[in-house]
C-alpha cells in the first residue's frame, strides 16, 4: 500500500504547520487558547476558582493544567488544585535565595470579615464532627455570635449589623459561603482553606482572653480591643 504522503521522488512529503492562532487583540502575541487564556486570568483574578461556580473553566484547568502551571510558576507563582474540595488557588513563591518581585498582594480579611470568618469555621467544624457535610446556618446566628464581640468604638447597633451583613456578603461572593434562601447559607469547605485549625485556635484563644479582659472591667481594654484586632487577625491569617 502507497502512502498518499508520499510524492513521486519517493520521499514523504512534509506537513505544512498549524496556522497561527488568530490574534484576540493588536498585537497579540499570545500562544493559548482563548478558553485557557480565560482560566489563567480568572485564576489571577480571583482568591480562588471553584469546580461548582466556575464549571466550564474547571474543566479547561483539568484539561491544560500543566500549561497554566508553568505560565504560573514563569512569574513566582504557585498552583494548588484541591480536587477533593473542588478548589484552586495560587500563592506567592518566596525564596530567600532569589530576589523575587512579589506580585500577590492579597488585601486580607477585614476585622468583621475575619470574626464572622472564626464563627463559620467553627459552625463548619462541629457539623462536620457530628456528620453534617454541608452545614447551614442563619444570619441571625451569625448576628447573634459576632456581635458579641463588636465594642461600643463599633457603633450602634444598626452599623454594627450592617458590619457583619458586609462581611457575609464578601464572603459570599469569595465562595466560602452561599445564600440557599433570604438569609440562610450554606458553608463551604472553602472555609477550611481559608482559616486552618491551627489558626482557628489561635483566633478562639485571642477571643476568649479578649472577652475575660473585657469582663474584668479592664478600662482600657474597649479601646485597645480594636486597635489590636487588625494587628492580630492580620497575623493570624498571613
Amino acid at each position: 500500500m502507497t502512502d498518499d504522503r508520499t510524492g513521486a521522488s519517493g520521499f514523504i512529503e512534509p506537513v505544512a504547520m498549524e496556522e497561527d492562532l488568530a490574534e484576540l487583540f493588536p498585537g497579540d502575541r499570545g500562544v493559548l487558547d482563548p478558553e485557557v487564556r480565560r482560566t489563567l486570568a480568572l485564576i489571577l483574578h480571583r482568591r480562588f476558582l471553584l469546580a461548582d461556580r466556575n464549571r466550564t473553566e474547571w474543566r479547561t484547568l483539568l484539561d491544560h493544567q500543566s500549561v497554566i502551571e508553568s505560565r504560573l510558576n514563569d512569574v513566582y507563582i504557585r498552583l494548588v488544585v484541591d480536587h477533593a474540595r473542588g478548589l484552586a488557588y495560587k500563592q506567592q513563591v518566596r525564596i530567600d535565595e532569589l530576589d523575587i518581585p512579589i506580585l500577590l498582594r492579597d488585601t486580607p480579611y477585614t476585622r468583621s470579615e475575619t470574626l464572622v470568618l472564626v464563627h463559620l469555621r467553627t459552625v463548619y467544624e462541629r457539623e462536620n464532627a457530628s456528620g453534617e457535610a454541608a452545614p447551614r446556618i442563619d444570619i441571625e446566628d451569625v448576628e447573634a455570635t459576632v456581635l458579641s464581640y463588636f465594642t461600643d468604638a463599633d457603633g450602634d447597633i444598626s452599623r454594627r449589623q450592617k458590619a457583619v451583613r458586609d462581611a457575609m456578603r464578601k464572603l459570599s461572593n469569595d465562595g466560602i459561603i452561599s445564600e440557599e434562601t433570604t438569609g440562610r447559607y450554606r458553608i463551604g469547605p472553602l472555609v477550611e482553606v481559608v482559616l486552618s485549625a491551627e489558626k482557628l485556635t489561635e483566633l478562639r484563644d485571642w477571643l476568649r482572653e479578649t472577652a475575660a479582659a473585657r469582663l474584668s472591667g479592664a478600662e482600657s481594654v474597649a479601646f485597645d480591643v480594636v486597635s489590636d484586632a487588625e494587628e492580630v487577625l492580620e497575623d493570624a491569617l498571613s
